[in-house]
């Protein structure tokens, strides 16, 4: 299990549907800054975590956490606003994600950052273990496999057993975690 690393995506709403507030007798309603209900805002990141590793006398060698990583892009902004001027780069999250999306997050973000924070004293076959959603599918293309090999490593893909959620470490830990922080 130390050569596995667990990598998933989650959509986070900023503003879920329903939020409980528990307010003092004379304490305002929160300000809600939805534009819609129809539409609310969200936006989705991939994370990679893998086993954390401890020394012999209990101290951590590597904490197993790879990243997270936001599915964004950058845009000029095309009119001057209240907030920033015309012609000023924004940062927008990308509402359509499919295996395009995943396979440019897999070679920008998620490969580099594995190699990078790699432990030295472990070998680099490293299997990345991702749930069988219709989007993952392992891109066949010859830069992929190049980043997949280069560098000492051998990173392969496997998938988890279909409808199996309880192996879905990231959903069980740490997804709940960041949206209970959230909210």
């Amino acid at each position: 299990m130390q050569q596995v690393v667990h990598i998933d995506e989650k959509w986070f709403y900023l503003n879920p549907g329903t939020r409980r507030f528990y307010l003092l007798p004379n304490e305002p309603n929160p300000y809600m800054c939805q534009q819609s209900k129809r539409f609310k805002v969200k936006g989705m990141f991939m994370a990679a975590i893998g086993k954390t590793i401890f020394d012999t006398h209990g101290g951590v060698l590597h904490d197993g956490k790879y990243g997270v990583f936001p599915f964004v892009y950058e845009s000029i902004a095309k009119k001057k606003s209240k907030n920033r001027d015309a012609g000023v780069m924004e940062i927008k999250a990308t509402q359509n994600v499919n295996k395009e999306a995943l396979r440019e997050m897999l070679l920008t973000k998620v490969i580099t950052g594995i190699k990078s924070k790699w432990p030295a004293h472990l070998s680099k076959d490293v299997r990345i273990q991702w749930d069988n959603a219709r989007p993952h599918q392992i891109p066949k293309d010859e830069e992929f496999n190049e980043a997949c090999q280069s560098d000492g490593f051998n990173i392969q893909f496997i998938y988890q057993p279909p409808q199996s959620p309880n192996l879905n470490v990231l959903d069980l830990g740490l997804f709940n975690v960041i949206q209970l922080i959230q909210y």
